[in-house]
This record gives C-alpha cells, structure tokens and sequence, in this order.
C-alpha cells in the first residue's frame, strides 16, 4: 500500500484534493450560459489534435497530482464523451495508486451507449447536465435538437450500468428556466439520484452574465420547499459545494450550489487541467499555467511536481467572495476550455 501524500496546501491553508481534467474543448451542445452559437459558431477554432494532452501525458500528469494530495479526479469537456476512445483514458487513470474517487460531467446525450464501457474501464460516478424537463425549454438553453428523452435514456443507462446515484445538475437562469425547478425536482424525487441546482455564474467571458439573471439558493431552495417540505442535512465531507437538503416525506434529497450568493471559495480544493495543458487554480481564473511545454520538454517528474506544487502554494484565489461590479468584466477562461 503506497504511503498518503502530504497535503500540499495553499497561502490560505486550503489544501490540493480535487483535480477536474478538461479532455476536450468541443461540444455537440451550445448552451447559452457555456458556449452561445453566436461566439462558438462554425468559424470558430478549437484545438487542434496535436495541441490536446494525449492519454498518456493526462495519466503521467494526474499521478503527479495524486502524488501531491489529490484523491479525486472529474474529467470534463467541453462534452468529454465526444473525445475518441475516452473509455481507455478512465481505464488508465482508475488504475492509479492513491486515487479514491474517479468521476466524469457530461451532457448525456451519448451516455446510453457508453455508460456500461464507461463502468467497465473503472469510472466510478457520473453527473448529468439537464436545465430543462420541457423540449422547448431545453431547447433553448442548449441550442440543439437533442430532445430531453435522450438525456434521460442516458441517466437511465448510467443507473443500470452501476454508475449510481447519477447527480444531475440544472443551471437555473431568471427568464429562461426557473420554471422548471419545480418539474424537475418531481421527476427526480424519489428516483435515487440526487438533483442539484446551481446559481447562474459569470464563468467566462461569453454570457451575458448580469446579477439580476440569477435566481437564489434561497429562492430555489423556498420554492421546493413550500410544494415539498425540506430539511437541511451535513455536508458529506469538508469543501462539498453543494448545500444539502432532503424532503421529509423520504423521497430523496437535492443539493443548491450558490457560488454567487453564498461563495463556497474557504475551502476550495479544486485545481483544473484544460484539454491543451494549462494548470488552473480557479474556476474564474483568467490566466493558466503551462504543464504541456513542461512535460514536451523532457520535464523529469519532480521538475513537474515542483512546478505544481509551488503554483498551489502561492494560490490566493477567492473570486466569487470578492465578486462585484469591478471584478465581473476581468478576462476569465472559458468554460468550455476548463470544464465545470
């Protein structure tokens, strides 16, 4: 059994425990809040295959990390099921001393097929982008024909394949899908999986975001609650974004992630690796660090652990508890280049 790695914390004692792996920049979605069509349309110009981490280099670069405290690693997109033979990738990186937890984000519309490969090479859980039960709805924030059924099918195929409770998680923006709270929240109560809401966020520079478009924890939170009564419960371990509530009539519990209202940034873990290489200490982040050239170089693997290591330690970010009207508009990476 391999020894437990010393915590590598950060100028706020925040230790390095959650690595997010963006395996693609591309998506077969645009959603409004992600990748509006009017920014990435068809001009637009994602990476290229040689500027992508292959699989060999995200394993060598994930045992490094694990190496310096992380357990946990959720790959992400972009749509990360879109990348070629992703299920190869999991089987490298489930095989990794040290690692407790191997997750992934998807949007779900390819899950169905690859759900039962996915458990197979060793991905662990899995969670589901869904911001509408209505087509119409839905429709709209995704800006695709993919009906609503075929992400169901895909939660329904992740369930039957062992990758279970399937989260799911719906961005809740003022004016375009706050009506479906309520919808969502009867469709999934009982059903096993635990269904979160996330407040609207100003991730990357492509949104619109305003203030004034986000519907509250509290809201979310009291809207449910007067159809179906809530009770608050712990968090299952230190730093889990989501507040947790179950019904008192036993039909499960959902979670409220309000990063605007009620930031989370104390006891963030979270560091992110982009598809092309770039180390991020933030979600809002507005400028990565390069592991790629590093590594392309002939990097050794301490040389590359230092270079971790010492970013980490030097990381003060805490954007969502310093949010205002001044730091809304600073240059941010793209969601769709870090992952959620």
């Amino acid at each position: 059994m391999s020894a437990t790695p010393a915590r590598t914390l950060d100028r706020l004692g925040r230790p390095l425990g959650d690595l997010r792996i963006s395996v693609t920049d591309r998506c077969n979605f645009r959603c409004v809040y992600c990748m509006p069509r009017e920014v990435f349309g068809p001009d637009f110009e994602f990476l290229s295959r040689s500027e992508l981490l292959s699989f060999e280099e995200i394993r060598r670069l994930a045992r490094i990390f694990i190496g310096l405290g992380v357990d946990k690693i959720r790959l992400t997109g972009g749509e990360p099921l879109l990348r070629k033979e992703i299920g190869q990738l999991v089987e490298m990186l489930s095989s990794l001393d040290g690692l407790d937890d191997l997750t992934m984000t998807t949007n779900a519309s390819l899950l169905a097929r690859k759900a039962q490969a996915l458990r197979a090479a060793g991905l662990q859980r899995i969670t589901v982008s869904l911001d509408a039960l209505d087509d119409n709805v839905f429709r709209r924030m995704s800006d695709v024909k993919v009906p609503v059924a075929t992400v169901l099918a895909g939660i329904r195929g992740a369930a039957e394949a062992g990758l279970h409770p399937v989260k799911v998680n719906m961005v809740v923006k003022r004016g375009a899908n706050e009506d479906q709270i309520l919808p969502l929240a009867e469709y999934f109560r009982g059903s096993g999986h635990i269904l979160r809401f996330i407040e609207f966020m100003d991730v990357g520079n492509s949104n619109g975001w305003r203030m004034a478009d986000v519907v509250t924890a509290r809201e979310i939170r009291d809207r449910i609650d007067e159809r179906w009564s809530l009770e608050p419960l712990d968090p299952n371990y230190t730093g889990e974004v989501a507040s947790r509530y179950r019904y008192r009539d036993g039909a499960g519990e959902i979670g409220i992630i309000a990063s605007v209202t009620r930031p989370f940034c104390s006891t963030c873990t979270r560091a992110r690796l982009t598809a092309n290489g770039e180390f991020f200490t933030c979600l809002f982040s507005g400028r990565g660090h390069d592991l790629r050239g590093a590594l392309r170089e002939g990097a050794s693997d301490a040389e590359l652990a230092d270079r971790i290591r010492s970013v980490w330690q030097g990381r003060v970010d805490r954007y969502s508890e310093l949010r205002s009207e001044a730091t809304v508009p600073l240059p941010k990476v793209e969601m769709s280049r870090i992952g959620g």
